[in-house]
């Protein structure tokens, strides 16, 4: 369950960090590797009208499975996977 917990709450603002790059400065725990990584499926999953960074975590972790491989192996490599 503290692994779930971590995964909802670091997965979460990675992506909504990718989401909103522009209007907030990126957390450290955001390295290039896993921007190139995610972005693409951060913005085609979960990017919709109006996102905000609570809307973007919860669906990083819901759609923790639709992302593509690359993200998820870069997740996981961070000790963010499931």
């Amino acid at each position: 369950m503290r692994a779930k917990r971590t995964l909802v709450a670091c997965a979460g603002m990675v992506a909504a960090s990718i989401a909103v790059a522009e209007e907030f400065k990126m957390p450290p725990e955001v390295t290039p590797s896993l921007r190139a990584a995610c972005e693409t499926d951060v913005r085609r999953l979960c990017i919709g009208e109006n996102p905000t960074v609570a809307k973007v975590k919860r669906c990083v972790f819901a759609k923790y499975f639709q992302l593509g491989r690359k993200c998820q192996v870069e997740l996981a490599s961070l000790g963010l996977g499931r």
